[in-house]
């Protein structure tokens, strides 16, 4: 189960973005969030170019890429 502080700003809703994690009262998909910090931007040129994101939308999309992470289970293969 992921934290609270996530889901307070996390959602799925299957008739957007096919169920996609995304940040309560948009569109906007935590992957998609992942992928503008990983191609360089700040967290803070995000929410500039996004303005209806907040600082904690960004914070609970890293959170919950971690757990996720966290939760995988890697399986070595002889």
């Amino acid at each position: 189960m992921y934290s609270m502080a996530i889901m307070e700003n996390i959602i799925f809703d299957p008739k957007i973005l096919s169920g996609k994690p995304i940040i309560k009262g948009t569109r906007i998909s935590v992957d998609f969030i992942l992928e503008l910090l990983g191609s360089g931007m700040s967290a803070e040129e995000v929410t500039q170019e996004y303005p209806q994101l907040k600082k904690a939308d960004i914070i609970a999309a890293l959170q919950y890429a971690a757990q996720s992470i966290n939760r995988e289970e890697v399986v070595l293969v002889p």
